[in-house]
């Protein structure tokens, strides 16, 4: 239950933050609260009783771009279009999920790029603490820099990062709950805590969002390659991350119920009127915290709907409280670098792009995309076609697909 509070803490942020993007798109900003507190609930139920698996599902930052900036704005689907191509991707993703499609999909991966999309991870977890913490800033002519070391901001981030990185390696029990809470107060004493107008929670915007999705316009070309869009990065981007939360859980044997209660959680999605679901990176904050059941999940769930009557003060945690989190969490899954043939530089370059990648792009998905491109093609390159399967090949082509369909759209 702790491990599951501290999980809640460190992705809570995503009620504000998925709400603010699907406004873009035109949903009205507390509809979208709404809604990504109700999916968060309801996935993170899903995951808690099918798969028992300490693994939360909330709407995933980059494919809620996607949702917006591509299929609305790109490709000129309405939100209500744009939320019937999540509900068919769903669809398709549980197909896969309950059947042998899974198996083969899963054993036809290398086991390389398995690993490289969880370190991958790890650093793209990491830039986002440093980020958060003001550690690492934008620069016009470096594209990042390091913060002010003046900013109460990041002074609070590098106090914190050291007193969690204490309690974890001492194993304090609750270590980063209370390195989140001691974060907060330093901020408040600080003066690095925001404090303004709260927006009021009224149901009744979320009345034309809840099952407002539309099949109008399935037969068209843009309907048809946004949802062959989705499924390809929702697929492939939750077999990667469950594939690393689960192995740092050590339960891979859950790793079957996880991925079919994510298809679930995706469908749920399109009907409660939001982006789709994945497993979250920081679900890792709550393994790493001791979290091994779908208890830890169930937990984090319910404070997601409790949320709905505290988002004033939940909001007021501070970036620089968090930040530390992720970056350890980050460190920890770098771990996973050693699992990975370096030697053998046909397996360790795609999976050097897949590391590099995935944080420079600022995408889970086009990392991915890029390694499983690349693996195939130096493969035969180097004459070793006999070490690819039909599967590897098949997955590696829509990969590419993908690309092509990204360019032809403006994406």
């Amino acid at each position: 239950m702790m491990a599951g509070m501290i999980a809640f803490f460190t992705i809570v942020y995503i009620v504000i933050v998925n709400a603010a993007i699907l406004a873009d798109a035109g949903i009205p900003l507390v509809a979208g609260i709404i809604a990504t507190v109700f999916v968060s609930f309801v996935g993170s139920m899903i995951m808690g009783l099918w798969a028992n698996a300490p693994i939360l599902l909330v709407p995933g930052m980059g494919i809620n771009a996607m949702f917006v900036y591509t299929f609305v704005h790109s490709m000129g689907l309405l939100w209500q279009e744009a939320l019937a191509v999540v509900v068919l991707s769903g669809v398709l993703f549980s197909i896969i999920a309950f059947t042998k499609l899974a198996h083969v999909i899963t054993q036809s991966i290398p086991s390389s790029l398995k690993e490289a999309i969880a370190v991958g991870i790890g650093i793209f977890l990491t830039f986002i603490g440093l980020q958060q913490g003001g550690l690492v800033i934008a620069d016009e002519s470096t594209f990042v820099t390091l913060g002010s070391f003046t900013d109460a901001n990041v002074i609070v981030t590098i106090v914190t990062l050291m007193v969690a990185v204490t309690l974890f390696i001492r194993q304090v029990a609750g270590n980063f709950l209370i390195s989140i809470l001691f974060g907060t107060v330093l901020a408040f004493f600080l003066g690095g805590i925001e404090t303004s107008n709260t927006t009021p929670l009224s149901f009744q915007p979320y009345s034309e969002v809840f099952l407002g999705f539309s099949f109008t316009n399935i037969a068209s070309v843009a309907f048809m390659a946004a949802t062959f869009s989705l499924v390809m990065v929702i697929v492939f981007e939750n077999i990667g991350l469950i594939h690393g939360h689960l192995n740092m859980a050590g339960s891979p044997e859950k790793y079957n119920r996880s991925l079919q209660a994510n298809a679930i959680s995706v469908i749920s999605s399109g009907f409660l009127g939001t982006s789709p679901t994945v497993a979250t990176v920081e679900s890792a904050a709550g393994i790493a915290a001791g979290g091994r059941t779908g208890l830890t999940t169930i937990t984090a769930g319910v404070m997601f709907l409790l949320s709905l009557l505290f988002i004033p003060f939940i909001t007021m945690i501070p970036q620089s409280a968090i930040a530390p989190v992720l970056i350890i969490i980050g460190g920890l899954m770098m771990q996973n670098v050693q699992n990975i043939n370096l030697n053998d530089f046909s397996e360790g370059f795609p999976a050097f792009l897949v590391i590099v990648l995935i944080p420079l792009t600022y995408s889970i998905a086009d990392g991915i995309a890029f390694g499983f491109v690349a693996y195939p093609v130096l493969k035969i390159l180097l004459g070793k076609h006999k070490e690819l399967t039909k599967p590897l090949v098949i997955i590696s082509a829509l990969f590419f697909l993908n690309f092509v369909l990204q360019v032809w759209n403006g994406s």
